[in-house]
């Protein structure tokens, strides 16, 4: 069973959820139903939660496919761990301002990384497979 991945995924879903209560009581605030409404805070709280969900999937798939073909559960928990931190300072640096931020550089610098890692084991795994 893919246990790590399941703690990470839910994890993950913990911070979506964070992440997209500050959207529905803004949209209840301002009688806002759907899009922005032409407001900038929603609209930047909007596209937080839409870049957190754009980058989880992928990610979590990754991660998904590493543990099924057992990767070391250490590299499994690093990539967890790095990719949950780093979401979460790119969403504290995308919620603060718009434009760049040590917070959205780190977070992105660090997702892409992981992503990098993870894609990387994978393929190596799939060549392991042809070579033996």
């Amino acid at each position: 069973m893919p246990s790590i991945t399941a703690l990470y995924a839910g994890l993950y879903a913990l911070l979506l959820l964070a992440l997209a209560v500050p959207i529905s009581l803004r949209r209840m605030k301002l009688g806002i139903g759907i899009n922005d409404g032409g407001n900038a805070e929603l609209a930047r709280a909007v596209r937080v939660h839409a870049n957190a969900v754009e980058w989880g999937l992928p990610i979590l798939l990754l991660l998904l496919a590493a543990e099924l073909n057992r990767a070391n559960p250490l590299l499994l928990h690093v990539c967890g761990v790095v990719f949950l931190v780093a979401r979460l300072a790119h969403a504290m640096g995308l919620s603060a301002k718009s434009g760049p931020s040590p917070g959205r550089f780190s977070g992105i610098a660090a997702t892409w990384t992981v992503l990098l890692v993870l894609a990387l084991w994978d393929v190596w795994a799939f060549a392991r497979l042809l070579l033996v």
